[in-house]
Order: structure tokens, then C-alpha cells, then sequence
């Protein structure tokens, strides 16, 4: 899973060196002494909600991401994207954050051909896991943006444009020192509500309680949804069981759906 939390660090400052080859440690020493009256340059740090690891990816991987990627990817920008031609119709549009190997994202699409699905995903395995399935499948109703899902939504995605937002089994980060890195709290939340229409879902579904529990607890305090269940959801026949859920439920595992509407 893919995203950036507003949460910022500080640090840094400027020297003025002279341009001379041999810069003498006097001289050096009282260059900067006379910096710490000048202006801190402070550049952002931000807090992601994965890590960037290169993987292992497959010369099928590799192959389907040369060859697929310039028709069905989108290059991150820093401009709104026109949903309908980037997709070359008006039909529903529902994100997906996160969509790791594709094989939930490539099925949910492959079930409901007038909806168009907009995938983010940052790990290039992931990516080129997706576009094999929509080339097995002759899918025309997937795009793919490999970026971090926050700058995404900010730039990207027009306000009130989407009709559905997909967030499946994002990174726990079961660590509690680690728990500012969970994407699912209120900054992010309020900035999906406002790139969704009224009537659209919100649907989070994790394998992790303590996490479900802190879903639950952030979409339910954005005033603008709804929670449609009393508490947790059953799981919709919209979301198929991956063979990865379907091994963890026979061990005993539990898995938590949190399905919202804006009003």
C-alpha cells in the first residue's frame, strides 16, 4: 500500500564556502558562524505508509510492464486528470489504493464491465503482476498510476469524481511505534471524501483487529460518511476472497470489511 501522511520533520541550514580551491579552517569556521543568523533553508520530510523495496520481479513481470505499460499506465502529474477520456467513456470510476499483485483488482473488473477501476500501486512486481491479468483477460476498464497514492489524489484526481474507493488489506505496520505510518487515519480520510461523490462507498477491508479498529474509528468520525453496517461489514460478493485470505481464514484468521457512504 501506497501513501504519504502529512506529518513533517525539520532540519538542515546553508553555508556560504568561498569559490577558492584551499579554503583555509579559519576562514570556514567564521563563514559559518556568520550563517546562523541567516534564514534556515528547512526542506520537508514526509511519512510514507510503505516502504519502497525493489522485490523480485519476473521477466513475465518485467515483460507485461514494457510492453502494456505505455497503453495502460498513467504518468504521475501534477494536473487534474479528465477521468472519462483517460478511460474513453462516462461510466462509474472507482480507485483502488494499493492493488499489490492485481488478482482482486483484475477479477472485481473482470465481474462488472461497466465500471472503470484506476489502480495505485508504487512496487513495479505488483504492476506487472496486474497488466499479465488484464492481458489474460482482455480487460479494457483498468488503468494503473505507479506513484504514491497520496501526491495521486492530491493532484490528480479531480474533486467529487469518483464513484468508489477501494483500500484492501493496507500495510498494518503492526509495530506501535510504526502506527503513524498506517494510512487509514483522519488527514487521509477527509482527503478521499473530497475526491468522491455524494452517494460513493468507501471500503476498507484488513486481517489486522487492532487496525480494523482504528479504521472504523477514523471513517466514522469524518462527518460527510456513513458507516452501512452497524459496526463492521459482512463481505460483499463485490469483493472476492483471494487465495491468500482463504489460507489465513482456515488458520483461524479473521478479516474485518469497514464499508462507508458519503452523504
Amino acid at each position: 500500500m501506497h501513501a504519504t501522511l502529512p506529518a513533517f520533520e525539520h532540519d538542515g541550514g546553508t553555508t556560504n564556502l568561498r569559490k577558492s580551491a584551499v579554503t583555509r579552517p579559519r576562514r570556514r569556521k567564521s563563514a559559518l558562524r556568520r550563517n546562523r543568523t541567516a534564514p534556515m533553508i528547512t526542506p520537508r520530510r514526509s511519512i510514507r505508509s510503505y516502504v519502497l523495496r525493489q522485490g523480485r520481479i519476473t521477466d513475465a513481470q518485467r515483460r507485461a510492464s514494457a510492453e502494456l505499460l505505455p497503453r495502460f499506465g498513467i504518468a504521475f502529474s501534477r494536473e487534474a486528470l479528465d477521468l472519462d477520456r483517460v478511460f474513453g467513456r462516462a461510466a462509474p470510476k472507482i480507485l483502488e489504493i494499493g492493488f499489490g499483485m492485481g488478482e482482486t483488482t483484475a477479477r472485481i473488473a473482470a465481474s462488472h464491465p461497466g465500471n472503470d477501476y484506476l489502480g495505485i500501486e508504487v512496487h513495479a512486481p505488483g504492476v506487472g503482476g496486474l497488466l499479465k491479468r488484464v492481458a489474460a483477460l482482455g480487460l479494457a476498464n483498468v488503468r494503473i498510476i505507479q506513484h504514491d497514492a497520496v501526491e495521486v489524489l492530491e493532484t490528480m484526481i479531480p474533486p467529487a469524481s469518483l464513484d468508489g474507493v477501494h483500500v484492501f488489506f493496507p500495510d498494518p505496520w503492526p509495530k506501535k511505534r510504526h502506527h503513524k505510518r498506517r494510512l487509514l487515519q483522519a488527514q487521509f480520510v477527509a482527503l478521499l471524501v473530497s475526491r468522491i461523490k455524494a452517494g460513493a462507498y468507501v471500503h476498507v477491508a484488513t486481517d489486522w483487529e487492532d487496525y480494523a479498529t482504528q479504521i472504523l474509528e477514523a471513517l466514522a468520525a469524518e462527518p460527510l460518511l456513513v458507516n452501512t453496517a452497524a459496526g463492521y461489514a459482512a463481505r460483499p460478493e463485490s469483493r472476492p476472497q483471494t487465495k491468500f485470505e482463504t489460507r489465513g481464514l482456515k488458520l483461524g484468521h479473521r478479516v474485518w470489511d469497514v464499508i462507508f457512504r458519503r452523504h
